[in-house]
């Protein structure tokens, strides 16, 4: 089943990404674009997912999106406006969900309020209704210790979003779950990207399933060679936009005709990477 929806202005820019490291290339020209999706009658954000084999630069290029690092060359561009990438202006959910340890759930949240620059009564209203969309508001006098691994998540998730940002990088988010956890994690990321119509979530990942489960866009970076079969780096050698098969926004996708094909066709172009 394909829902209507409508491409508008580009929301996040990769424009020539060049990355070395200790004389090792990491990324070789690496360029795409997310544009804002509108569906009639939803609030819908877009979700990547970028799916690769360990060590190909999916941490690198999480890190050069955050802010957190910068390319030899190139440029991450941040709305229609295309404002350059600065650290602080991008939301990072790291696998370990880094939460301060001795203070409250509401108090770690507050603590986020207070850097983005929000008053007392503003920070404190934000963070009730955070705590309240992620299902979290009986756990506000809580300390992290005490709470579940998908608390702690949803959590994390809130922490970065007490300030509305435009883009949510989340590092392996299904990493050692088990089915019925990963499934979760698809509903958190699918119902976070339903709160703003212009945020991108992008989810770094290597499970492909549940990749295909919660993107509407997927990424898939491969090794470029030279003539000689140098390696000069990693780059989106794919891209499948899951919208035009039919395949974004479905509660059951694993059922969804064209599912099991797209798998394999993802699997088949994973084993060449």
């Amino acid at each position: 089943m394909t829902c209507i929806y409508e491409l508008k202005e580009t929301l996040l820019t990769l424009a020539h990404l060049n990355l070395t490291l200790d004389a090792r290339p990491i990324l070789f020209d690496l360029s795409a674009e997310v544009r804002n999706v509108t569906r009639p009658g939803c609030l819908q954000g877009q979700v990547v997912a970028v799916l690769g084999p360990s060590g190909i630069g999916k941490t690198q290029l999480l890190r050069l999106m955050s802010g957190l690092s910068h390319a030899d060359s190139g440029q991450v561009l941040i709305g229609p406006e295309r404002e350059p990438v600065t650290r602080g202006k991008v939301g990072v959910v790291a696998q370990t969900y880094p939460l301060f340890e001795h203070r409250t759930l509401l108090s770690n949240l507050l603590v986020a309020a207070r850097q983005a620059g929000l008053t007392t009564s503003e920070a404190r209203a934000r963070a009730e209704q955070m705590l309240a969309r992620f299902g979290l508001e009986t756990h506000a006098a809580s300390y992290p210790a005490t709470l579940s691994g998908g608390q702690r998540q949803r959590a994390a998730v809130a922490q970065q979003l007490m300030q509305p940002k435009r883009l949510l990088l989340m590092d392996e988010p299904f990493s050692g779950l088990d089915p019925v956890m990963s499934r979760e994690v698809c509903r958190l990321v699918n119902e976070v990207a339903s709160t703003d119509e212009k945020l991108t979530i992008v989810v770094v990942t290597h499970d492909i399933s549940a990749a295909l489960a919660v993107a509407d866009t997927l990424w898939l970076l491969g090794r470029v060679r030279d003539a000689t079969g140098t390696v000069r780096g990693a780059c989106i050698v794919h891209s499948f936009d899951l919208k035009q098969r039919g395949l974004a926004w479905h509660p059951n996708i694993a059922h969804a005709p064209g599912f099991d094909e797209t798998k394999r066709e993802v699997e088949t172009r994973f084993l060449t990477l």
